[in-house]
This record gives C-alpha cells, sequence and structure tokens, in this order.
C-alpha cells in the first residue's frame, strides 16, 4: 500500500465527544489525557470489546464450502472497509515522523502537524463511528466462522490499542523530540502492530485450512514503521 500523499487527506470520520468532527486546530494539552488515550481506559476498552462484540451466527449445516468462502469473504471486505481510515491514518502519522525527522518541513508544514495528527489519533480511537462498526461486526458461522471472528478481534485490537498507540507516540515526539520515553513507546508500539499483523495473517490461514484450502482475502494491514524514501 503506497503512502498517502500527508498534505491532502480525505474527509475525516472521527467525532469528538461532543458530536463534531475531530481535527479542531491544537493538540490536548499536557497533563491529563483525554480517555482515549488513557493507556488503563484503552486497554480495558479493547479487552471488553473483543471478548463481547464479534457475533457469529449460525448457518445451516449444509451449506456449501463455496458459499461459505462467499461469505466470509464479505466479512473481509467489510473489516477492510471498516479499518481503512485508521490504516491512512496511521501511515500518513509515521510519515509525518520521518518528514520531521529529516527536517524536510516546512513552518507553513509543521503548523498542520497539530490538527492533522488529532484527526489521526481520532481515527484509529472508538470516537471514529467506522472503528465502532469494525468491532461490531457479525461473522457468519461454518468451518471458519471462530477464525474469522477472530480476525475481526485482532484487527480490532491493531486498530483501537497498536495503532493508536503509534498515533499517540508521535504526537508526544512532535512535542517532545527525541524524547526517550516517547522513542521507547513508538518503539513498542511498532512490535504491537507487527505482532497483531502477523496474528491476523495466521488465522486467515486456520480460516482458508477450514475451508477446504480456500484463498480468502486478507485484511490490508501496512507493515510498519513506513520505510524511509530519500
Amino acid at each position: 500500500m503506497s503512502r498517502p500523499d500527508p498534505w491532502r487527506r480525505p474527509g475525516s470520520t472521527a467525532r469528538d465527544n461532543n458530536g463534531g468532527t475531530n481535527g479542531g486546530g491544537i493538540l490536548p494539552p499536557a497533563g491529563k489525557p483525554v480517555w482515549y488515550r488513557r493507556r488503563g481506559v484503552l486497554v480495558g476498552a479493547v479487552v471488553v470489546v473483543i471478548l463481547a462484540v464479534t457475533v457469529i451466527s449460525d448457518l445451516p449445516q449444509h451449506t456449501s464450502i463455496a458459499s461459505q468462502v462467499s461469505d466470509e469473504t464479505t466479512v473481509i471486505n467489510e473489516i477492510n472497509a471498516d479499518a481503512s481510515s485508521c490504516i491512512y491514518a496511521v501511515q500518513e502519522a509515521f510519515g509525518f515522523y520521518h518528514d520531521e525527522a529529516a527536517g524536510t518541513l516546512t513552518a507553513s508544514d509543521r503548523s498542520k502537524l497539530p490538527r492533522l495528527l488529532s484527526d489521526d489519533e481520532g481515527a484509529c480511537s472508538f470516537t471514529n463511528e467506522f472503528v465502532v462498526d469494525l468491532s461490531g461486526i457479525e461473522v457468519p458461522g461454518g468451518a471458519a466462522g471462530r477464525d474469522i471472528g477472530d480476525v475481526v478481534s485482532t484487527v480490532t485490537l491493531w486498530v483501537t490499542s497498536d495503532a493508536l498507540a503509534a498515533v499517540n507516540a508521535i504526537i508526544g515526539l512532535t512535542n517532545h523530540p527525541g524524547g526517550a520515553a516517547q522513542l521507547a513507546d513508538l518503539a513498542q508500539a511498532e512490535r504491537l502492530l507487527a505482532s497483531d499483523r502477523s496474528t491476523v495473517a495466521s488465522e486467515i490461514r486456520a480460516a482458508d485450512k477450514a475451508l477446504d484450502g480456500a484463498d480468502l482475502p486478507g485484511p490490508g494491514l501496512p507493515s510498519l514503521p513506513l520505510p524511509v524514501h530519500n
């Protein structure tokens, strides 16, 4: 997946706590973070989501493998659609980080960073209606139902925990360039992004096996961090 143009963004679907769109201008002030940036609240919320929201509906036992493959492909396409705004956002945030570290940002570019990174943060949180939709996807039953349900849960974790943590770390590095704590947070987020991406690939392979070797599409989770292009 190619890196997005960081200064031309599609319309944001994230909403703030008052129902308006995210991206008002400045980053939240230092001190007590907003609720979706507090690690304890975030981890607790993600665990609840993973345990509770993936609904697997029963399919008749006579449903053909071909029909099941079609149904599970539809679910994966829905996962991709719901996760796409966060995927774009976290790629964009890494792009900003690389550009800032390389010293290629103009003064005008830097003035836009707080608003753009705030948008990116919202796109990977439960303030984004598509993230809420992702967490509540209904999965058909059948041979691969449990595996695809695991995919929904892991992609939700990748979006709302791993990607959000990476964006928050980049925001921290924007406010505190070279900060040791922020660099450690980003490195940890990168490890989790890679680990959960690998887990999703394993879950898709398990679903393929359950469906007699079907070649299901995979969620388009990018490999992060992005390579630096000179």
